[in-house]
């Protein structure tokens, strides 16, 4: 069976999966989760709520306004290279082919396992059909979850996610405490600032190697630092950018990097920062807990400095 065969037979599937998922969660009831800035989080109608409904977050769904994430490749081993295929079908049931650049790609695509214990953040290549590939190793046996974050030609950013598999024996470790100081090759990466539902809170997150600040951070994807968090049970998805870009005249090199975040919730996030120093991007990890008490000071308007992928 040709690619656009099993695409077409794969979207068939999940229209009568989710038509009758639809019919149940109608049945059952119960309120939406607020939502998340960034991709998938939308409150005008037609983008996973209305004004009376809030929407769902971000990488929750499979299929969203009519896009669907379908992946082509089943078996994937643990700790091989796989080269990783799926498709982006649009509401007209085809490929997506034309997609809108976003930080210096078409689409980023986003891998961690279900316990948040890891992080890769990949940027597959598109065939002519739609196809998108990428090599891909899901370095132990477990659940994960991937997420598609694009925005289509002429549309708005969205962000699909879809279990990935690895077969094996699998033990899912705890949630690391929350901590304001990350260690990753060298370098020490410090967070300040808080997460408070339902505002922008701004955070900055400092580089420094060897007790000295990083003052020469390399763009990487047209910033100097990319942030995504996700919700700890779920893993709503939100993807920001920091307050300004290189060479805006403003935004120094580091040694802080400044985003504004919104979060949907109260709970456990899990960060991850890459940054890029010495031609090497690297990744920062953090939890952090949203409080149900705002932070004390005014909030930042929504959407200030927010940028999605």
């Amino acid at each position: 069976m040709n690619a656009p065969a099993k695409i077409g037979a794969y979207v068939l599937g999940l229209a009568v999966v989710f038509g009758g998922a639809f019919g149940a969660g109608g049945a059952v009831g119960g309120d939406m989760p607020p939502a998340a800035a960034g991709h998938g989080a939308h409150a005008e109608s037609g983008h996973g709520g209305s004004a009376e409904t809030a929407p769902v977050p971000g990488g929750l769904q499979v299929s969203q306004d009519g896009y669907t994430l379908t992946p082509l490749t089943r078996a994937i081993k643990p700790g091989e290279a796989t080269d990783f295929r799926f498709a982006v079908t649009g509401p007209d049931g085809r490929p997506v082919t034309a997609y809108q650049v976003e930080h210096d790609k078409k689409l980023h695509f986003i891998v961690v396992p279900r316990d948040l214990g890891g992080f890769q953040h990949l940027h597959p290549s598109m065939a002519a059909d739609g196809t998108w590939s990428v090599p891909l190793t899901l370095p132990t046996p477990g659940t994960y979850r991937a997420f598609a974050d694009f925005t289509p030609e002429n549309g708005d950013g969205i962000t699909l996610g879809v279990d990935l598999y690895a077969p094996g024996g699998y033990e899912p470790k705890p949630l690391p405490a929350p901590s304001r100081t990350a260690e990753v090759d060298g370098y020490s990466v410090t967070l300040d600032g808080d997460l408070v539902p339902g505002r922008s809170s701004e955070l900055t997150l400092t580089v420094s190697k060897d007790g000295k600040p990083v003052t020469d951070l390399q763009p990487y994807l047209g910033a100097y630092g990319h942030l995504v968090a996700l919700r700890d049970g779920d893993l709503a998805y939100l993807h920001v950018h920091p307050d300004g870009e290189p060479g805006d005249g403003r935004t120094t090199a580091g040694p802080g990097i400044t985003f504004y975040a919104e979060v949907p919730s109260v709970g456990d996030y899990r960060l991850f920062l890459d940054f890029q120093h010495g031609g090497t991007v690297r990744t920062a990890a953090f939890t952090v807990r949203a409080a149900a008490t705002p932070a004390s000071g005014p909030a930042e308007p929504s959407g200030h400095g927010e940028h999605g992928h």
